[in-house]
């Protein structure tokens, strides 16, 4: 699949189909189609990939064709497009559930052309292919020649590859995503309905309570279409529901009846039931860990300039930390800023550095030097930039006053004008004779 095969998303404007087209532009010659004219041209502009609002016209070419449309639309989509598709071509699509897609495919595809249903298991937010898991259903007998080419592109991009049917897939995804979606929406509409003040919640929360809250957070935040579709179109997410529902009311009954020896029997059974409980307790030590150690490096930063980056707009803050609390840190430059301290990652001295050149003013000076003719421009060079507040040097001229000595002129940048002070005094340490400063 590295010879530049054409791939056609259909719906490749929004969400995944759009995440696909930008991620996979180098690998493949990709056309996206979509409802709306407008976008779909500003997406394949922004994105530099093909458009056309003819889903059909769109695939003519196609080697892969991957229907990235909503759950609700899949099967009709199919059925409109997949008579179309070119002998030899492969037709995926990316649906969350599988066989309802999968049947769709087996029906309305031509027998000359392979099928090949799938989920990526992450959303269009991951920064990259790598360690994603993806999940392929094939059918049997009809991905003979195409099969193997998409899981070895998938194993070389570094994706973890899961193989399965479409039934077991959609028995799994109806508590991987359904019943995990399902109570953390019922979470948040619970504390909603409590009249709880989420805000004065976190002040009394535990690193457990401030997770929790992130990952229900995390999901009401999202597309709550997509999450409707994935509880009313997969089948087995109904059965999920029911069993959390009457287990909740079970476990309810025991509290009130006073039932200490059955609550704390479920409890230890349903720990034994899961598995790597102790890795389990490792992973979510290292996930609290990260943000009390984020707090102890700017804790430490007291006084000192560092740079934010605001993980939700992707603005950056540069400035000396003035304070440090359980939850938020306070910068001061020209003016305080509040950020909290786990929506925010620390930068490097590197990236601020970087920052500052790009976004400062920097404050340009000339000087003069007296040197002995044998430095070499390099090396002299190398050394003033590593003279601390020099953010550019370069060598302007050269004046030889005699065979021992030359004048050396140095055009050089800092960020603040009292470096100046401190550049002409180490040069004056190294033993240089300053002739003139500006």
């Amino acid at each position: 699949m590295s010879d530049k095969s054409n791939m056609t998303i259909i719906g490749g404007t929004r969400g995944l189909g759009r995440w696909i087209a930008e991620h996979l532009n180098n690998e493949f010659n990709i056309t996206i189609t979509s409802r709306n004219k407008t976008s779909g041209l500003e997406v394949a502009k922004e994105l530099n990939v093909e458009y056309s609002n003819d889903n059909i016209e769109a695939i003519q070419n196609a080697d892969i064709v991957i229907f990235s449309v909503p759950i609700e639309h899949t099967s009709q989509t199919i059925k409109e497009v997949a008579p179309h598709a070119p002998e030899g071509s492969l037709l995926m699509d990316v649906c969350s559930i599988k066989t309802e897609a999968a049947e769709a495919l087996m029906k309305y595809a031509p027998e000359n052309v392979e099928i090949l249903p799938c989920h990526p298991m992450f959303g269009p937010r991951v920064p990259t292919i790598k360690r994603q898991i993806v999940v392929l259903t094939p059918v049997e007998n009809r991905s003979p020649n195409w099969f193997d080419r998409v899981q070895k592109f998938l194993i070389k991009s570094e994706c973890e590859v899961v193989i399965t049917t479409p039934e077991e897939h959609d028995k799994y995804m109806s508590i991987v995503q359904g019943l995990t979606h399902f109570s953390f929406i019922t979470l948040a509409s619970t504390i909603r309905k409590l009249h709880i003040n989420v805000e004065k919640s976190r002040s009394f929360s535990s690193p457990v309570y401030s997770l929790m809250l992130d990952m229900v957070s995390r999901i009401v935040y999202q597309n709550p279409y997509l999450y409707y579709s994935i509880q009313k179109n997969n089948k087995e997410t109904a059965n999920a529901r029911k069993a959390l529902i009457k287990e909740g009311i079970y476990l309810s009954k025991l509290i009130e009846d006073g039932n200490e020896a059955d609550f704390v029997k479920n409890i230890i059974e349903s720990s034994e039931h899961l598995d790597d409980r102790e890795e389990a307790l490792i992973r979510s030590d290292r996930t609290i860990g990260m943000l009390t150690q984020k707090a102890n490096v700017l804790t430490k930063s007291i006084g000192k300039e560092i740079g934010l980056k605001d993980l939700h707009s992707h603005k950056i803050y540069v400035g000396i930390v003035k304070k440090v609390t359980s939850k938020c840190v306070i910068l001061e430059n020209d003016d305080e800023i509040s950020l909290k301290i786990s929506s925010v990652d620390i930068l490097s001295a590197k990236e601020v550095f970087e920052w500052k050149k790009s976004n400062l003013k920097l404050e340009k000076f000339k000087l003069s030097v007296q040197l002995p003719s044998s430095c070499d421009e390099k090396y002299l060079l190398k050394m003033f930039e590593h003279i601390e507040g020099v953010i550019d040097v370069e060598i302007t001229d050269i004046e030889k006053i005699s065979a021992a000595m030359s004048n050396f002129t140095f055009d050089y940048s800092t960020f603040n004008r009292d470096d100046k002070n401190y550049v002409e005094e180490y040069i004056k340490g190294i033993g240089g004779k300053i002739n003139n400063a500006s």
